[in-house]
Order: structure tokens, then sequence, then C-alpha cells
């Protein structure tokens, strides 16, 4: 579109497709929070209703079936509104496991974001790419990424089961398991290790094909795998912090995203003087070697995790 139609296009585009998805929700779908609606069978309020409520009330009605109006009206007299803490977050990045880890996911996620930094500039000047081939540059790393949201899982499952199975602890389905005395820290980061020093080694392969200017294959195939790769791992380490805070998953990922953007940010705008000023290859390297370079800190939690657990379950 930014080829045969401007730059512009991809903003109109955008907010087209916002716009296609915004409408029917708010037309159709629904408010499911039992604060307000119990278990479903209270209407919100007025101002919150969507097509579909309205249709469920007028049925109800017309049935002769009595609307629980008083109950909506307790519900909301029992609600307080509470401001979220901005400080939620930040809190949390300066407690040990959480800290440690959310930096090396952050310092992880550099890699890829100056890896996918560079593509505009280096296909095209290397591979003579046009915008339309630039941007189709992308879909590699998207469909490893899309390959590892599906797979990861089941080998995060299978080595949790494995921990449990060795400590004697039975796991049910759809039921949360105690990790009091279990070393979820280990359970959840033996799967990441193989798969981030796959994406450190990709991450620099790329780096070195596009300075030697190899057939664009090469590149395409690595971009693949630093997809996987890195997708997986951050999967890992994600499924970490929500066994150890299960409670507080909006306030992990908002540690998360502040974390990972600040770093991120400054990864992407260091990518293109890198490569100026050291060449492609070098400048990769760097980031991997960052991966490498850092990477105690998840034998750090591994070891330490259990025992900060611990410690914060008895504070508290």
């Amino acid at each position: 579109m930014a080829q045969y139609a401007g730059w512009h296009s991809t903003f109109w585009l955008l907010s087209a497709l916002a716009g296609a998805v915004a409408i029917p929700i708010a037309l159709f779908l629904p408010e499911t929070c039992r604060k307000v609606v119990g278990n479903g069978s209270v209407p919100p309020q007025r101002w919150n209703r969507c097509y579909t409520n309205v249709r469920a009330e007028r049925r109800a009605l017309s049935q002769g079936k009595e609307v629980p109006y008083v109950q909506r009206d307790d519900l909301a007299r029992s609600r307080h509104v509470k401001f979220p803490n901005p400080l939620g977050p930040i809190t949390l990045l300066l407690q040990r496991e959480c800290g440690y880890a959310l930096l090396y996911s952050s310092i992880l996620a550099c890699s890829f974001y100056a890896t996918l930094a560079l593509i505009p500039s280096q296909f095209s000047s290397i591979y003579h790419f046009n915008e339309l081939q630039v941007s189709l540059c992308y879909v590699p790393f998207g469909v490893g990424a899309l390959v590892a949201a599906f797979s990861r899982g089941q080998m995060i499952d299978a080595n949790f089961q494995r921990h449990a199975k060795r400590l004697g602890i039975v796991v049910e389905k759809n039921r949360r398991t105690d990790l009091t005395g279990f070393p979820i820290e280990r359970a959840r980061l033996e799967v990441a290790v193989p798969t981030i020093v796959l994406t450190t080694a990709c991450t620099i392969g790329i780096g070195w094909m596009l300075q030697a200017q190899v057939h664009e294959s090469g590149p395409l195939i690595m971009l693949f795998l630093v997809g996987f790769c890195a997708s997986a791992s951050l999967n890992c380490i994600a499924a970490l912090l929500l066994d150890i805070y299960p409670g507080r998953a909006g306030t992990v990922a908002a540690s998360n995203n502040l974390l990972r953007c600040l770093l991120g940010a400054g990864a992407t705008a260091a990518t293109v003087p890198m490569i100026n000023g050291v060449g492609v290859g070098w400048a990769l390297t760097i980031f991997g070697a960052l991966n490498t370079v850092f990477m105690p800190l998840l034998w750090y939690i591994m070891r330490e995790g259990p025992g900060w657990r611990k410690q914060r379950s008895a504070q508290s």
C-alpha cells in the first residue's frame, strides 16, 4: 500500500480495520464482569447496554419473566470506584524475581527489535527490494511467532509434569497446583534456555549473512527461526511471572510492557547508527552478546527464586 498509494494509506487502512472491529464490539459484545451482571442474569446499567443486552431484556419481559433490576441496583451500590495505582508496575519491577526476569526478557526483546528494525534499510540496499518486498520480509518472523504460540505451551506443560512427577505431586487439569516447595522457576526457565541460545545464534547469523550479502533466502529462514525462538523464550518467562503473581496479571503485563518498550525503543533507535558505524554483522553480534552476558540472571532466578517466594509469602 505504501508503494502504490502512499504511506498515508497504511494509516487509513488501520483506521478502517479498527472501526470494523470496534463497531461490532460496541453493538454485540455484552458486559461480563461479575460485579456488574452477576452470573449473567442481571442486566447492566442502561448506558452500558449493547444490542445483545437489550434483546435479552425484551425477550424476558415478553415472556413474563422478572428482570432483576433491584439486584442490578444493589450491585451498583456495592461497587466502589478505585483509582488504579500508577506506581504498581514500578514497585513490581523493584521486586527481585520479577525485576530480574523482566530485565532479561527486555534485553532478549531488544535483539529481535533490532533485527526487525534493520530489515527496511538492509534488504532494500543489499537486495534492492521495493517497499512491497520489504514488507513481505516480516512474514517469516510472524509465522515463526505463530508456530511458537501453538507449540510452546505443550513443551512448558511437559516440563512442568516432569518436575511434578519427580516430586510426587499430582497435577489435576483445570485446577491450580500449590506451588509451595515446587521449583516453578526451574520448570519454566529450563525450557527457555535452549531457545534463547538459538535466538542468539540466529540473530548473529542474520547479521553476518547480510554482511556477506548471501542469497536472500538465508536471512529469511533465520528470521523465521528468530521469530519462533524469541517468542517461545519470552512466553516461558511470561508464564513464570504469571505463576509467581497469579492475582496480578495486569500489573505484570504493564511492568513487562514498560520495561520492554523503554529498552526496545533504545535498541531500535541505536540499530541503524550501529550498522553505519561497525557494520550489520558486528551490530547484531553486540545484541547477541548482550543475551549471553545477562543469561546468568536466569540461573540466579532458578537458584534463588524459591527462597524469594518463601520470604514474600512470610511477609504477606
